[in-house]
């Protein structure tokens, strides 16, 4: 008998979340085993109010819009869940005759994904539980990279670059870019790939993995001033101190979101304080999750696939499990999905690694660089910088 599939997002968009929903769209349509096609409006929260849209008949040039539509077409939530929820969730999906639900998102819903996994083995039903991988942050266990870090990583090293050309160009202060990535620096570590074509890099790179020492800080910045007088540093928003202490303090904190005090502004108000030279700070912020214009031509295709593998799998008895990617290659680019125990994502945050950190912990060494290249999809928008002394 057929069976009813459900797509949920989970946490942040980013500007791929909706090819993977495309990519498993396509794939459950043209199933034989599959009746209707749903998704949950605002994610969990929708599904336990049963507000389920009705993807089956979306015409296919209707459905391609997906792949060039930032956020989240069937919108996403943070719903903290216990128990409970789990319970409604699941009474809900046997009351629409869902045999498949496939859980888009980042760390926490992996954790949700495997939450519901578990409560349909508890009630003994016969669902189908698979997770779509998706963060900016890239923070997601076992898997190389996940949909939405590259494009969160080519949107870094552009607006870097911009930032770069700036400063080269009335070199008067120094510009602190923060980026997001609560304890993981990879969006901000992306800001090193600015120096490919041009040769201008971030002066300095403060990442959440090395606790931030201010004093040290200080003095790179006057290190730096004896030689120039325009400065980029590039610093994450979960920046912490020896004792694991925010450096600023976060406005406040709902379970795993957090909303972080402004970085930025602190790097920057402690030069003017303490050196009494120009500084500002400069905020992406979700501009860098919702650019569609700047985002990775490899990343959208990842997304597409990343859709399309958690579908088949589920429909093949695939369950508890999230589609991940290995590399084989790096010149030229290869990947290739794998299916990965849920129990082995749920909730475990992966952070750059030792050999990704340069010796002072204040920028990226180019193992870095050459594994985070073939992700940008391809050269960053072509600039002609001035540099003090060089003719047009």
């Amino acid at each position: 008998m057929k069976q009813n599939i459900l797509m949920v997002h989970g946490g942040g968009p980013t500007a791929v979340i909706n090819a993977s929903l495309y990519g498993a769209v396509k794939e459950a349509q043209a199933s034989e085993m599959i009746d209707r096609v749903y998704a949950a409006e605002y994610g969990t929260g929708g599904l336990m109010k049963e507000k389920l849209i009705d993807l089956t008949d979306v015409p296919a040039d209707v459905l391609e819009r997906l792949l060039t539509t930032p956020g989240s077409a069937i919108g996403t939530s943070r719903d903290q869940l216990e128990e409970a929820e789990y319970e409604r969730m699941a009474e809900v999906c046997v009351k629409y005759n869902i045999g498949y639900i496939l859980f888009n998102g980042g760390n926490g819903t992996m954790d949700t994904c495997g939450k519901m996994y578990r409560m349909c083995e508890k009630k003994g039903l016969d669902i189908k539980v698979m997770g779509i991988p998706k963060t900016t942050d890239n923070d997601i266990a076992v898997t190389d990279h996940s949909p939405g870090f590259a494009s969160a990583a080519r949107f870094m090293a552009e607006n870097t670059k911009e930032l770069l050309a700036d400063v080269s160009g009335l070199a008067i202060h120094v510009a602190v870019l923060e980026a997001s990535g609560r304890n993981a620096g990879w969006i901000t570590a992306a800001s090193a790939m600015a120096e490919d074509e041009d040769g201008l890099k971030p002066d300095l790179i403060y990442l959440p993995e090395v606790p931030f020492d201010e004093e040290q800080y200080i003095h790179d910045i006057e290190e730096l001033l004896k030689t120039k007088s325009g400065i980029v540093v590039v610093a994450s928003e979960g920046l912490k101190d020896k004792e694991g202490n925010p450096v600023v303090k976060p406005i406040f904190k709902v379970g795993r979101s957090v909303y972080f005090g402004d970085v930025s502004a602190h790097l920057a108000n402690l030069v003017i304080q303490r050196l009494g030279y120009k500084a500002r700070g400069e905020k992406p912020g979700l501009l860098g999750r919702a650019s569609i214009g700047l985002r990775s031509d490899i990343d959208v295709q990842e997304a597409v696939i990343a859709g399309q593998e958690a579908c088949r799998a589920a429909l093949a008895g695939e369950s508890g499990k999230m589609v991940a990617f290995r590399r084989t290659s790096d010149e030229p680019y290869v990947m290739e999905t794998f299916l990965v125990s849920i129990d082995e994502v749920m909730m475990h945050e992966k952070t750059m690694p030792a050999e990704f950190i340069n010796e002072n912990g204040n920028g990226v060494t180019p193992a870095f660089k050459d594994w985070c290249r073939p992700l940008l999809g391809g050269p960053l928008s072509p600039m002609k910088v001035f540099v003090k002394g060089e003719r047009i």
